[in-house]
């Protein structure tokens, strides 16, 4: 079965398929597709994830293993298979042909890739995860699809807008998914759910009164500790709201974690950036930070922004700013650091 990224939602609602396959050129739309999936499994009693990262050397035996072996801790799992290049191989693509022949009855597999070439799409590994379960390819968006696709989702934030503020909004964002999410998560930040005007779209994505937020970003990218404290000392005196932070923060998280990912499996970070559609302003720093960093110390500096964010909202104990210390400085060392709020 193949599905759209825009029939997914609807489509779970329904029925939650034993397998499914998420790739595509629009990474913002693999990534909230994948989510999706992981969600509403979550919801249907998969309590149990075993994430495997089929990067170079990847034993592939170990989706069989996992296949025939019994969940310990619940009755459903989710088996999270991540495949950065869409190419298992010819061990890969065997081992997914032959899970896909009897799909255990507790399990989901989650296959997500990155781009998906038409070779692929009609390999025999990827023609029998289709037909296990369902396909989302997430094609590019282009032209007035763009402007749709962001009237819609600014939509789903309860944000009321005008035909000229998403226009205003589409250009700015050049046709770039990614970048047009952070900036529609920026205005409900800075505004909340009600109306939003052109002059309000303009305010959000060229105020300079916030510029030192991404300051504090590109000091933890690039490494500098010292400047991670200062600036973030600054952004305390100047009543920046800890939310904001951590906006910023998670946002370049996920797409390091993504770049770093990639090029894991490539052995380019440029070709990474390439396929991330990195913006020209942002590729000196994220390559910097790239260069150092590992998929599994990106995944731990996640977990612990989710956990900022439920100290954040109130819903478990800490302090916002040592945690927001502690997150902007693991990030420019690489190690993770108990520290103490400026």
């Amino acid at each position: 079965m193949q599905l759209r990224p825009q029939q997914l939602t609807a489509n779970l609602k329904s029925n939650i398929a034993p397998v499914y396959v998420v790739g595509g050129d629009e990474t913002l739309l693999v990534l909230e597709a994948a989510d999706a999936i992981r969600a509403a499994a979550k919801q249907a009693g998969y309590s149990e994830r075993v994430v495997m990262e089929a990067e170079t050397g990847f034993d592939w035996k170990q989706l069989g293993a996992e296949a025939a072996s019994m969940s310990l801790f619940a009755e459903q799992r989710i088996l999270d298979l991540r495949l950065p290049t869409g190419k298992p191989g010819t061990e890969g693509s065997k081992a997914i042909s032959e899970y896909c022949k009897n799909p255990p009855p507790d399990t989901l597999l989650l296959v997500t890739c990155g781009k998906l070439e038409a070779a692929s799409r009609k390999a025999k590994w990827f023609k029998a995860l289709e037909s296990a379960g369902a396909a989302v390819v997430a094609w590019p968006i282009a032209g007035n699809e763009v402007q749709r696709w962001l009237a819609e989702r600014m939509r789903g934030f309860g944000l009321n807008t005008s035909r000229e503020a998403v226009q205003a909004l589409a250009e700015r964002v050049e046709g770039n998914l990614l970048a047009a999410a952070q900036e529609v998560d920026k205005l409900l930040l800075l505004n909340g759910p009600g109306d939003v005007d052109v002059q309000a779209v303009l305010d959000a994505v060229s105020d300079s009164s916030r510029f030192d937020i991404f300051d504090l970003v590109d000091a933890a990218l690039s490494g500098s500790v010292s400047q991670v404290e200062k600036t973030l000392q600054g952004l305390r005196a100047e009543g920046t709201e800890p939310v904001l932070l951590l906006w910023a923060l998670n946002r370049e998280l996920r797409q390091l974690h993504s770049v770093v990912q990639r090029a894991a499996s490539s052995g380019s970070v440029e070709r990474a950036m390439d396929e991330m559609k990195v913006w020209k302003n942002r590729r000196q720093p994220i390559g910097r930070a790239a260069g150092r960093l590992r998929p599994a110390q990106l995944r731990r500096m996640l977990q612990h922004s989710a956990q900022v964010d439920r100290v954040i909202k109130g819903q478990q104990a800490g302090r916002v700013w040592d945690e927001l210390l502690q997150l902007s400085l693991t990030l420019a060392s690489g190690k993770p650091v108990v520290a103490l709020a400026v």
